[in-house]
C-alpha cells in the first residue's frame, strides 16, 4: 500500500470519529461551509456545472437542478474539472489496463454495475481516495473492529474481484498493509467459499447480503466452521430473515451498510442496530418523492438525491439514485448527530410494472417481501419475464408448498388490481447471479424491454 495514502486515511478516520461527536449544529454548519466551496469550486473548473447553474448563484440548494447519470456521462468531458481528461481516454485506459495502475498515474477510475442502463465512470485523486476508503473504514469502527497500525485483524471480503468495483478498487489499494484480507469473488461456487473461509479464520467478515446469508446457513449446518467478531454486510437488501439466520449462525447481530460507487459509504449501522445512520459529514442527502420533491420521515422515497462534499475531480451536486429509502422518525441512543434511514427498500428498477384493467400496475418490493420472507425456504429471488413473473427458491424445507405459494402470490398481485397474474414457482439449486457476484432478490425487466410486452409500462 501507498504509505501516504495509508496517512492519508488513518488521519481522515480519526477525523469522522471526532465528527461522530458532533452536535446536530456543529454538523450543520460544517455542511454549510462544504457544501459552499463545492459548489464554488464547480462552477470555476468545471464548464458543465457553469452553464447547469448559471444563474443560481444565490439560489437555495434544494432549486439547483437534479444531476442524472445519463447527464452525467453525456455531458463527462466538460463536467470533469481537469480540462486535459476526455471520456474517450479513460475508456482506452480501461480496456488496455485489466485494472493495474491509476489512469495517468493519477486518478482512480471506478465504474458502475451498469444494472441501471449504462455503466457509469468515475475518477478520484490521491486526495478524494482517501477519503472513499475512510468513509468504508468507518464502519469497522463502528462495529467494534480495531483496525490500526497495532491492531490487524484478519478480514475476508466476499463481494466482487472485478477490476474495475469500487471495493475492489479498495482492496487493491490497501494491498492487506493495514488489514490482513482475504478477497474472494461472490460468484465462486458456494463449496469453495467455504474452503477458503475456514483456511483462513477470519475476525471480521464482509460480504453482500445475500452472500452472508449463505453462509450463515452454512454455519448452521456445520460445514463453515468460523467465528467472526462481526459481520459486516453491504450492496444488496438485508432482509428480516437473512439478519435473523446471520444472528442465530453466529451468535452476533450483522451491521449493514449501505454505499454507492458515486459516493462510497452511504450509511452503516451502530451499535444499536435500530437504523443506518446517514454520512452526513461526507454527503448530502435528500430523501425525494418521483418529482424531486421532499419526503417527510417515515415515507418511501421514489429517489435519493446526493451531493458528495469531497468531490473535486467529478463534482456531484444533486445527483440522483434510483434507491428508495425510509427515513427515521425517531433518535438513536447512541447520540451521533446524522440523520438515520430505517431501511432500504431497493432501487425504484425493483418496482414491476404489471397489467391492470386501467394500464400498468406498479408492484413494490416489499408485496413480495410480506409472502415470501415467511416461506420455508432458505433464499429466493423474483424473476420479471415478458409475461409472468418467475419465483426461484432454493433449500425448500419439507413442508414447504409451491400450489400454497403460488396461491399466496396470486392473491396478493390481484388485491393491487394485477390483471390474472401469472406467476410459476420453481425450486432450483441456486440463484443466478450479476455480473458483479450479486444476487437481488427482485430481477426486473430493463427499461428499454418495458413497454414491449403485456407486463410492459409505457
Amino acid at each position: 500500500m501507498d504509505l501516504l495514502l495509508l496517512a492519508q486515511v488513518l488521519q481522515r478516520r480519526r477525523a469522522l470519529q471526532a465528527h461522530d461527536r458532533w452536535s446536530r449544529e456543529q454538523l450543520s454548519r460544517h455542511q454549510a461551509q462544504a457544501q459552499h466551496r463545492l459548489r464554488t469550486f464547480a462552477a470555476q473548473h468545471s464548464p458543465f456545472y457553469l452553464k447547469f447553474h448559471r444563474g443560481l448563484d444565490h439560489r437555495p440548494w434544494h432549486e439547483l437542478p437534479v444531476l442524472t447519470k445519463s447527464a452525467l456521462m453525456e455531458h463527462f468531458d466538460d463536467l470533469v474539472t481537469d480540462r486535459t481528461v476526455r471520456l474517450d481516454d479513460v475508456r482506452a485506459y480501461m480496456a488496455q489496463s485489466e485494472g493495474q495502475g491509476l489512469y495517468r498515474g493519477r486518478y482512480q477510475v471506478n465504474a458502475t454495475g451498469g444494472s441501471t442502463g449504462e455503466p457509469g465512470l468515475f475518477l478520484y485523486t490521491r486526495d478524494e481516495w482517501a477519503w472513499v476508503m475512510a468513509s468504508y473504514a468507518r464502519m469497522y469502527a463502528w462495529s467494534g473492529v480495531q483496525a490500526d497500525i497495532l491492531h490487524r485483524p484478519r478480514l475476508a471480503v466476499v463481494s466482487t474481484t472485478h477490476p474495475w468495483h469500487q471495493s475492489a478498487r479498495v482492496g487493491l489499494s490497501a494491498q492487506g498493509a493495514l488489514i490482513p484480507t482475504l478477497r474472494l469473488d461472490a460468484a465462486r461456487p458456494l463449496d469453495d467459499l467455504i474452503a477458503e473461509l475456514n483456511a483462513w479464520q477470519p475476525q471480521a467478515l464482509v460480504a453482500y447480503a445475500g452472500v452472508a446469508d449463505r453462509l450463515a446457513q452454512a454455519q448452521v449446518e456445520g460445514s463453515l466452521r468460523i467465528q467472526p467478531d462481526a459481520v459486516l454486510v453491504a450492496s444488496e437488501v438485508l432482509t428480516d430473515t437473512a439478519r435473523n439466520r446471520i444472528h442465530g449462525a453466529w451468535g452476533r447481530l450483522p451491521f449493514n451498510e449501505y454505499g454507492a460507487t458515486e459516493t462510497a459509504g452511504i450509511a452503516g449501522e451502530c451499535r444499536h442496530h435500530h437504523g443506518l445512520h446517514l454520512y452526513e459529514d461526507l454527503l448530502v442527502v435528500e430523501a425525494v418523492d418521483d418529482d424531486h420533491r421532499p419526503v417527510r420521515p417515515g415515507e418511501v422515497s421514489a429517489r435519493l438525491l446526493v451531493s458528495v462534499l469531497f468531490s473535486r475531480t467529478q463534482p456531484l451536486i444533486r445527483y440522483e439514485l434510483s434507491d428508495r429509502v425510509q427515513l427515521a422518525t425517531d433518535t438513536c441512543a447512541c447520540g451521533m448527530p446524522y440523520r438515520r434511514i430505517n431501511a432500504i427498500q431497493g432501487r425504484a428498477e425493483d418496482v414491476l410494472s404489471l397489467p391492470g384493467p386501467g394500464g400498468p400496475v406498479e408492484v413494490h418490493p416489499n408485496v413480495f417481501h410480506d409472502v415470501l420472507e415467511t416461506a420455508p425456504v432458505a433464499q429466493w429471488q423474483v424473476v420479471q419475464d415478458v409475461d409472468s413473473l418467475r419465483v426461484l427458491v432454493i433449500a425448500p424445507e419439507p413442508q414447504f408448498d409451491p400450489v400454497a405459494l403460488h396461491a399466496q402470490l396470486t392473491r396478493a398481485l390481484t388485491r393491487l388490481g394485477v390483471t390474472a397474474p401469472s406467476v410459476e414457482v420453481q425450486v432450483v439449486s441456486a440463484i443466478p447471479h450479476t455480473a458483479v457476484g450479486k444476487m437481488p432478490l427482485i430481477r426486473a425487466l430493463s427499461r428499454t424491454t418495458r413497454g414491449t410486452g403485456p407486463a410492459g409500462a409505457p
